[in-house]
């Protein structure tokens, strides 16, 4: 990663973390002011959410310092270990926080001031979604895991805070028809509902970075991409060219290739050649690439 999108990166984590550093004060104090489960979990997230933020950041400065002696292929697989890490602990809180809700379900439910709450979640709802719509235009200028793991953070901040905003307006307009009675229950029902829905992205995140972790095949566009640059190389140049293994780790591509010859002797500057020409195919992608060619026999 060169050193401006370096920059870029932790300039965009930094405002991430600022930002959600005010959510977690905000939704933490009014959730437990209107005894809300669904406002307390909206703070809890965001306070793990600044939590895991800090700690890409400074495992996006400890990844660019030399490495050679402890890691001597790199450390680009410490990206995959902070988004198993976001991906796990944000699971362990959505998984919780479903359990008390359906507990408070079963238990005559929670009153809550519904005006209040409708109030912050729509100060939630832009605030989460300007963070959500900045970073993403941000990650289409440079990209790696850590900006996409901030990108799919405050997407699902900014879902649950439209959600919540949401089933408070409908819980304030219950209390104003025949069935009040019922509008205790509309907070823990919304934990419920935003929990089966959120627990897929911190599960997706998580699957994700095992696969890197685990050095297993990319997803199927950038194979499609290798694959195509592999083949159209194949016919410029003299030798055969076939892909061996291509892995992404973190913010790293890894493509191995098997180099065939009819020539007894194979010259570097071919070689060579084909390296650079290959290496200028697959820079389309927004990814570091190390590139092994194999000479096969």
């Amino acid at each position: 990663m060169c050193a401006q999108t370096s920059l870029n990166e932790k300039r965009v984590l930094i405002f991430s973390a600022l930002l959600a550093s005010g959510f977690a004060v905000g939704g933490l104090v009014l959730g437990t002011l209107v005894g809300s489960l669904v406002i307390v979990f909206d703070g809890v997230y965001s306070s793990v959410s600044l939590v895991l933020t800090l700690l890409s950041l400074a495992v996006s400065k400890y990844i660019q310092s030399p490495s050679r002696h402890h890691f001597p292929f790199g450390k680009a697989v410490l990206e995959p270990v902070v988004i198993a890490v976001k991906g796990s602990v944000i699971l362990i809180i959505v998984s919780y926080s479903l359990y008390s809700a359906v507990l408070a379900l079963f238990t005559g439910g929670r009153e809550v001031d519904a005006s209040i709450a409708s109030l912050f979640g729509a100060i939630n709802v832009v605030g989460c979604g300007y963070a959500w719509w900045h970073i993403a235009m941000k990650s289409k200028r440079f990209s790696s895991g850590l900006i996409q793991a901030e990108v799919k953070q405050w997407q699902m901040d900014t879902l649950l805070s439209v959600a919540v905003t949401l089933g408070f307006v409908l819980a304030w307009a219950i209390t104003l028809s025949p069935f009040e009675s019922y509008a205790v229950y509309a907070d823990p029902m919304m934990m419920i509902l935003m929990s089966f829905y959120f627990i897929k992205v911190p599960a997706d995140m998580l699957r994700g970075s095992i696969r890197e972790m685990l050095m297993m095949a990319p997803s199927t566009d950038i194979l499609d991409v290798v694959d195509r640059e592999v083949d159209a190389l194949d016919k410029q140049v003299k030798q055969h060219i076939e892909v061996d293994a291509v892995t992404k780790v973190g913010r790293e591509l890894r493509v191995s290739l098997n180099v065939h010859s009819d020539d007894k002797q194979l010259a570097i500057a071919d070689i060579e050649k084909t390296r650079r020409i290959l290496s200028d195919k697959l820079s389309k992608l927004p990814l570091d690439l190390r590139l092994n060619l194999n000479i096969a026999t």
